[in-house]
């Protein structure tokens, strides 16, 4: 029996936990022709929690192990799909993100992928914190 159908449900990969999750469309086989799975992965996106962190003004800071993960070639970074995540993830409001990190962030992008020294040095400065 085949398992494959002209239609599918979408999916998307969560940027920040890495799960897979329902977006809702439907995709459509043009040619009216059984080759889609049941669910079709398409890209990167945010899960529900994460897009409404996101939407609260919230960076999420994802842990990966730099050993583990793949660099982009051309800007030594880590892209979604090489970062090897830990499941460690710290969340900062935008502004406390521009204070901490001397770096600028585009005002559309919802994470960034850093190493466990980042997460247990912030871990520390909240631990040093009253309140």
């Amino acid at each position: 029996m085949n398992d494959k159908s002209h239609v599918s449900l979408e999916q998307r990969v969560c940027l920040v936990c890495g799960v897979s999750f329902d977006t809702g469309s439907v995709l459509l086989d043009l040619r009216v022709r059984a080759r889609l799975e049941h669910r079709t992965t398409t890209g990167w996106g945010m899960c529900i929690e994460h897009q409404r962190l996101a939407d609260e003004g919230y960076v999420a800071l994802v842990e990966c192990d730099p050993e583990r993960s793949g660099l982009s070639t051309s800007e030594d970074r880590v892209m979604p799909g090489d970062a090897y995540r830990t499941g460690r993830v710290a969340h900062l409001k935008r502004e406390v993100f521009a204070r901490v990190f001397a770096r600028p962030l585009a005002p559309d992008q919802p994470c960034v992928f850093v190493d466990a020294r980042v997460i247990e040095r912030l871990q520390s400065l909240v631990a040093l914190t009253p309140n």
